[in-house]
């Protein structure tokens, strides 16, 4: 599981923003230091991790702060969407796509000084199959029947069947030293920084690592700076206590910053979808039509204006637009309270029902859940607001399924295929559904794979099986200093190793 989602978004801890350090004098392998190179890079996040462990629930801030930083996989996702080779230098398919070879980049070490090889690389692979993972590519990778490691530099996976997809799964599998303890609170990983220190509630350092395979990081390291609020990030930011907004939560704050010479604002795509979930196996949200109604019943382009004033967007399903399969499908579940009263009174509640919203206790869910309340009610259907913490969403309803419906906030892209998954936390159970999204999996083309998850998609969409609210924007806000830095929030990842200051 990631999270926000990757699956759950994590905990977020006491704000306490502190100035960086500058440089001088020599980067850690003794070259000179130059303007960029001798520089600590202070970035303020929303997101402090649950633990470091992106297989036992360390959530959206594990991924953002380790992602690419300290721990690689054998593929990267660049911040456009692209699949890179990373740990692997490349790949053969055999002729009936069940067979992959992997070829390892050779001069590769950990952190802690040992080579990387191929018995790594399987028993990471087989980290995030084994039955305790918490890690969310686990049901996509269960297709792997083995792994193999012929000799150090030499990795061959077996499959039951094809999967198109295997090579962009495995650029989320982290690549880890399998002698390594305490993950939770360490890490030991071949990435560009290794973990310098985590002050909980406050900070998590990364100090360039002087070992590293590839080309040295344009700054020495980086300090991320936790905050339970948007304003105390921003205020950072206007003072200097930090650099950089990975994600900005506050647009009303973006004045502060707009026609500012001295900050810039990107505004790059999101994959973060707000969620109202149904638990799809209990009444009365067992019925698509009751959900039809709660989703007609429900303004979101009010409730996006009045979160986002004017930013993110209306997508209509789970597939955001920088998915190869998707397609605007707003019309489907059209905001019409009528056409809600008249679904509620088909479906056998003419006058409404009562029903209790489980809603993480952090910004926007609050919010979200308050305007849900009010738009339901003009139906008829009462709501009953629960606010609870990341760790009991993620035991009630992740783990527990005790839900009648829930807010949440998934991460990830090309994510719509959970719903060929009975057993995933919202329970969509669609024989035809799974059937497609098996069969995409195991297309031979992407064009085969894109239009049988466009039908998927369709049908999914139509069974309003949950009620994709919006489409987060995705704003970085950063000193004008500043280059080099991710845009886009593609599962929350911000790689820092390019970022230079002035």
């Amino acid at each position: 599981m990631t999270s926000k989602f990757a699956g759950v978004v994590a905990a977020l801890a006491l704000a306490l923003a502190a100035c960086g350090s500058g440089g001088g004098g020599t980067t850690g392998n003794g070259a000179p230091s130059g303007p960029g190179t001798a520089t600590t890079i202070e970035i303020g996040s929303l997101y402090e991790p649950q633990n470091l462990d992106n297989t036992a629930g360390g959530g959206q801030g594990v991924t953002e702060a380790f992602n690419g930083n300290v721990y690689e996989g054998l593929f990267r996702l660049t911040d456009a969407g692209k699949v890179e080779n990373l740990l692997a230098e490349g790949y053969d398919v055999s002729g009936d796509g069940l067979t992959y070879t992997f070829k390892l980049r050779r001069g590769v070490t950990f952190h802690s000084g040992k080579a990387l090889t191929a018995a790594d690389v399987k028993a990471s692979i087989e980290r995030v199959l084994a039955e305790d993972s918490q890690s969310a590519r686990k049901g996509n990778l269960k297709v792997i029947k083995s792994v193999e490691a012929p000799d150090d530099a030499t990795v061959v996976v077996r499959l039951s069947s094809r999967s198109i997809s295997l090579v962009y799964n495995l650029s989320y599998v982290w690549i880890v030293n399998p002698a390594a303890k305490d993950l939770a609170t360490g890490e030991d990983g071949t990435g560009p920084y290794k973990l310098e220190a985590w002050k909980r509630g406050s900070t998590l350092s990364l100090r360039r690592f002087p070992g590293y395979w590839g080309a040295r990081p344009a700054n020495d390291g980086v300090v991320f700076h936790y905050f339970t609020e948007a304003t105390a990030l921003n205020n950072a930011l206007l003072t200097g206590a930090v650099d950089v907004i990975t994600s900005e939560q506050s647009p009303d704050a973006l004045s502060q910053f707009t026609g500012n010479p001295d900050y810039r604002i990107s505004e790059g795509h999101s994959t973060t979808k707000l969620l109202l979930a149904f638990n799809d196996r209990k009444a009365p949200f067992d019925k698509p039509l009751v959900r039809k109604a709660v989703a007609s019943a429900i303004d979101d382009a009010k409730l996006l204006q009045s979160v986002w004033a004017g930013h993110g967007s209306l997508i209509g399903s789970m597939v955001p637009p920088t998915d190869p399969w998707y397609e605007d499908l707003t019309s489907l579940d059209p905001y019409d309270v009528e056409l809600a009263r008249k679904e509620l009174a088909e479906a056998g509640y003419p006058k409404g029902f009562r029903f209790t919203l489980d809603t993480p206790n952090y910004d926007p869910h609050p919010t979200a859940a308050t305007f849900i309340k009010g738009e339901l009610a003009k139906v008829g259907i009462t709501v009953d607001i629960n606010v609870i913490t990341a760790d009991e969403w993620y035991t009630k309803v992740y783990k527990n399924r005790d839900f009648a419906a829930t807010l949440q906030e998934h991460v990830n892209d090309r994510d719509v295929v959970w719903y060929g998954d009975p057993d995933f936390y919202w329970g969509y159970d669609d024989k035809q559904v799974t059937a497609w999204v098996k069969e995409a999996e195991q297309a031979r083309t992407a064009d085969e794979q894109t239009a049988l998850l466009k039908k998927a998609n369709r049908k999914i969409a139509e069974d309003a099986a949950s009620d994709w609210l919006y489409l987060y924007p995705q704003i970085v806000v950063a000193s004008s200093k500043l280059s080099g830095y991710p845009v886009n929030g593609l599962n929350s990842q911000f790689y820092a190793y390019g970022i230079k200051k002035s």
